[in-house]
């Protein structure tokens, strides 16, 4: 077997595990999304999501990025069959994990009545950022222990983690909000928390990882190695949750609240729903890419196989997603919700475009390269913000998702220029003439839902979603074999 055929096999194991635990995760959510829309409505989704971005920010602020850099760290001490080597990195990030845990929980709790003034323009919600500051503590535990099984590449043991937490997750959330309504925001916010750390931290210590004393050295060694590349990833998050907060204060104050709910739920279907390829991939494909980054042949072969499974399995789903997005939006959420439909279909006109940039930007980190990493988000974070409020300006919520589109299109520009000229990388023929069939299918489908009636649109757009999801087949087969593996299976039952 070729080195190529594993690496398109090592993708897709990856993306079966996870994309098994993300369509799981998806069915999960859209309960909890249907009963938190019905039990606190848009107004309520609009302060859950205001509560989350702000605590999402502080968390930025503090988190020193150590999620994404030990990650790297940990991989490549695994790679020296060292125990020592490895259990002492892990080690020093659990040290690092308490003390930014630690000084996050004390700025939103010593800051909580100037955060409620910022967020809500009054003190209402000081207690509520008080409560909070323990889930930014839970928060930082919770993905230091992520970054270590990640690292470790205990895949079942994140993915069995995830399963039941968003289980539990869910029987928390529905009765608290059927009871207390907008009131049990907060501690479900952060039970939901301690429920994913109480499981990771279960998952950590059915490993078997060596006790080790940690001298200065190792901190100064494998700690400023962690935070020097962690710091400007961290500020890089940190702009981007920056910017995310702000918007919302923007839609909120030159809206309502009810836009940020409405905003939320839309991103929440284009992210959550459409982007579950992303979130499957990205767990294995840093570690994988960063094993390979100093070979440039494996390393630009592997961002190829990468984006092309990302674009073969995604395209399917964008299609899906365009034809019968007006009646998930009523069944996900409500007939209220029905206003996001035009942000909703520009967002997911742009998933193709973000799948190939996403497999590129991943060159960055895994070169080590964390000052063009931080660069390149940071230019993309001052355009995008631009385009948010000039979107929405102009057009409303229809605006944020056309903005969301032009966003990811300069990204992808922006990203194969800078990694052509930076490590070679060069997006293959083959990729391209994928990319470009399945970009034609998703905009014929748009255009049917423009200018049809609903019925012919649903009719010609599953169609144009058989057409797609035969075509996607029929491509992953030729990369992986997919029709033997399916035969093999069926003749063991």
């Amino acid at each position: 077997m070729s080195k190529e055929d594993n690496s398109y096999k090592n993708s897709l194991k990856a993306t079966s595990l996870f994309g098994g635990v993300q369509v799981y995760k998806i069915i999960i959510q859209i309960v909890r999304s249907k009963f938190v829309a019905v039990l606190l409505g848009p107004e309520g989704m609009g302060i859950m999501s205001l509560l989350n971005s702000t605590v999402g920010m502080i968390s930025s602020c503090t988190n020193c990025g150590l999620s994404s850099s030990a990650v790297r760290n940990i991989a490549e001490a695994t790679n020296t069959q060292d125990e020592k080597r490895v259990s002492t990195v892990i080690a020093v990030l659990r040290r690092l994990i308490w003390i930014t845990g630690i000084i996050g929980t004390l700025i939103c709790a010593f800051g909580a009545s100037w955060w409620s003034r910022i967020t809500f323009g009054n003190k209402d919600y000081s207690i509520a950022f008080i409560l909070l500051s323990v889930k930014i503590l839970f928060l930082q535990l919770t993905v230091g222990q992520q970054a270590v099984l990640q690292g470790l590449q205990k895949y079942r043991y994140l993915a069995v983690a995830s399963i039941i937490g968003e289980a539990v997750g869910l029987a928390i959330c529905v009765p608290l909000y059927y009871i207390w309504g907008v009131n049990a925001i907060v501690p479900v916010l952060i039970l939901v928390e301690l429920t994913a750390f109480l499981l990771t931290w279960f998952y950590i210590h059915k490993i078997k990882i060596k006790k080790v004393h940690i001298t200065k050295q190792d901190i100064k060694t494998d700690g400023v190695s962690m935070l020097k590349m962690g710091i400007l990833i961290s500020l890089s998050t940190l702009l981007g949750t920056l910017a995310s907060y702000v918007i919302r204060l923007y839609i909120r104050k030159t809206g309502d609240i009810a836009d940020v709910g409405l905003y939320g739920a839309g991103f929440t279907l284009v992210e959550s729903y459409v982007g579950l390829v992303f979130a499957a991939m990205a767990t294995d494909y840093y570690p994988r890419l960063s094993k390979v980054a100093r070979d440039n042949t494996f390393f630009n072969d592997a961002i190829n196989n990468q984006a092309e499974i990302a674009v073969i399995l995604l395209a399917p789903i964008v299609v899906a997603f365009v034809v019968f997005a007006k009646l998930g939006i009523v069944i996900l959420y409500s007939e209220k919700f029905l206003i996001i439909e035009g942000m909703v279909y520009w967002a997911i006109a742009a998933i193709l475009v973000k799948a190939v940039a996403w497999s590129m930007s991943y060159a960055l980190l895994a070169k080590g390269n964390s000052k063009v990493f931080f660069w390149n988000e940071f230019v993309t974070l001052v355009y995008g913000f631009a385009l948010n409020v000039l979107g929405y300006k102009l057009y409303g919520l229809t605006g944020m998702g056309i903005s969301y589109f032009i966003k990811y299109v300069l990204y992808f520009i922006q990203l194969a220029i800078v990694t052509r000229i930076l490590f070679r990388v060069q997006l293959n023929r083959e990729l391209l003439k994928m990319f470009s069939l399945f970009s034609l299918f998703i905009i014929i489908a748009l255009l049917l839902k423009i200018f049809d009636n609903v019925w012919v649109g649903y009719l010609s757009g599953s169609v144009i979603l058989a057409i797609t999801t035969y075509i996607a087949y029929k491509e992953l087969d030729k990369r992986v074999s997919l029709t033997t593996f399916i035969q093999s299976k069926i003749k063991r039952k």
